[in-house]
């Protein structure tokens, strides 16, 4: 009797598997709130220069009494492309001839402007406060928006890499309550955080430790769509950026309450591994007494006695450790999901609708896109299905770069290359669990969801590319994907197939590289395998 068979007789999924998974699905519900957090707490509100007239310079000594706030900004700040205030700059000295109707208003690079050097005013109509207006991260400091972001992404990166190696060695239940704690305490901080530099450091250990619960729970990630729902209604009842970084982090002190003091369990198949067979048993004997089967739970010690019983069988530690990178192909995939999902959900600003409405349409989406991938890839099979999202997805981010802004049009292609990203997402991770042999699949995840993170950090930088040229994100977006997809369709199907348990398995299945081709791509990895 394998292990999976013996977990099947002592309870299945029973009752304490359902409250288990409860007390799990709650923190992953935030954890969107902390990955898109900054689409709120770092929102750029309108801005211009402050308006500084002196009077004594003029031969209006009492205008300023008796304009309205428009006339002052028409006299104080240059018109850019749109007519709208400039951001960045000012007129050196009041422009009063340009209250006059008559007079024809020249272009605003035609008189003397100067940077903003006493700061800046912004328009607190929507967010009362955010990290931009405390610290002034406009024009020439916008960018260090986009590097928080990118900072906090790869705290996940790091955590992942060191968390995880930690979960292997000291158990799943230890480095759960600890990245409750770590997020509780450092997302706590965050909200405090006096300096940007500090704001940084704080979002960096918050994002190490979301990745450490983010790992244990990684097959909870559907309810990461009512996350980003959840997300938009806080934001909207909270328009400080304090407070809502306080809200989302207070309740993981209430996580790491009743993970370690009321509920959770150790994973028993790892205290197996970890030749804790004890207290495996006793895991098993709590799990068989919850879902009614006390009598099966009685004979768990008879069974694990045995020399070759279900606790030795259907484990192999060996193979748990093995490690490969088993195809470009899927790291690209991984990477460039990742990338141009964040550099869509990252930009909420860049579509002209309230910036709530497309959090909450964007995190909607969500479920029919699950519901249509999983369709296809039942029907269709994985290798078009992850292709054809891959490809929808690139188009239509390259297609927006067309349509206004603010209107239903472009919201709509938004959303549909949103969907398809998170279709591809599902696709991707089920494709490339299906694709490895089972010795060195779970390295294979990890070097895969290690790219992944990759590609959320370099998504933020990629913005930076509008300094150059505005049309540049968007193409790099877009392009990213539309490479993925046609890649793609290169791999071979996995739909109705066995999962590979070796590399000769996985190496008869390359027909469309070819023989010596598929051989050749099969040395090289394996010689990697030697490396990592």
């Amino acid at each position: 009797m394998s292990f999976a068979e013996f977990l099947h007789q002592v309870g299945g999924m029973g009752r304490f598997q359902i409250i288990h998974t409860m007390l799990l699905t709650i923190p992953i519900v935030l954890m969107a709130s902390h990955n898109l957090l900054q689409n709120f707490t770092a929102a750029i509100p309108g801005h211009h220069c402050q308006v500084h007239i002196n009077a004594n310079n003029t031969s209006y000594p009492n205008a300023t009494l008796h304009l309205d706030s428009q006339d002052l900004l028409r006299v104080a700040i240059p018109m850019d492309r749109n007519r709208q205030p400039e951001k960045c700059r000012r007129f050196v000295t009041a422009q009063w001839q340009l209250l006059d109707p008559n007079v024809t208003e020249p272009n605003g690079t035609q008189l003397d402007t100067e940077p903003c050097t006493e700061g800046w005013t912004y328009d607190r109509s929507m967010f009362t406060s955010t990290i931009i207006t405390e610290w002034d991260l406009v024009c020439n400091l916008q960018k260090f928006q986009q590097m928080a972001q990118s900072i906090y992404m790869a705290g996940v990166l790091v955590g992942a890499l060191v968390l995880g190696g930690l979960s292997d060695r000291f158990g799943r239940k230890a480095m759960l309550i600890w990245s409750f704690l770590q997020l509780a305490v450092m997302g706590t901080c965050t909200a405090f955080a006096p300096s940007y530099i500090s704001y940084c450091i704080f979002r960096f250990l918050g994002g190490m430790a979301l990745s450490g619960f983010g790992l244990s729970t990684a097959c909870l990630r559907f309810v990461y769509t009512l996350g980003q729902i959840l997300l938009a209604g806080l934001a909207y009842g909270i328009p400080d950026w304090r407070w809502l970084q306080l809200t989302v982090s207070l309740p993981f002190f209430f996580f790491l309450i009743y993970s370690w003091y009321v509920w959770f369990a150790e994973s028993a198949r790892w205290l197996v591994l970890a030749g804790k067979d004890d207290r495996a048993v006793k895991v098993l004997q709590r799990v068989a007494r919850m879902n009614g089967k006390r009598e099966e739970g009685e004979k768990i010690t008879t069974e694990v006695k045995r020399p070759n019983g279900v606790f030795n069988e259907g484990l192999d530690p060996q193979a748990a450790h093995s490690s490969l990178c088993f195809s470009l192909s899927m790291v690209n995939g991984r990477f460039s999901t990742s990338f141009s999902y964040y550099g869509l959900a990252m930009d909420l600003q860049n579509f002209g609708v309230s910036i709530y409405l497309i959090q909450l349409i964007f995190g909607a989406v969500d479920f029919p896109a699950k519901v249509v991938v999983t369709i296809s890839m039942s029907y269709i099979g994985r290798r078009i299905s992850l292709s054809a999202f891959l490809l929808l997805a690139g188009l239509v981010i390259i297609a927006n770069i067309f349509v206004p802004r603010g209107g239903f049009v472009r919201t709509s292609l938004a959303v549909i290359g949103k969907g398809c990203l998170s279709a591809a997402f599902n696709c991707v991770f089920l494709f490339t669990t299906e694709l490895y042999p089972t010795p060195i699949r779970q390295t294979g995840l990890g070097f895969g969801s290690t790219m992944a993170r990759v590609g959320g950090i370099v998504a933020p930088l990629a913005k930076m590319l509008d300094d150059y040229f505005i049309f540049l994100p968007p193409v790099v977006y877009g392009a990213a994907p539309i490479i993925s997809g046609i890649v793609a369709t290169l791999l071979p199907e996995t739909l109705n197939q066995l999962l590979p348990d070796t590399v000769e398995e996985v190496e008869s299945r390359l027909v469309w590289w070819g023989g010596r081709g598929g051989n050749a791509l099969l040395k090289i990895t394996q010689q990697q395998s030697q490396v990592f």
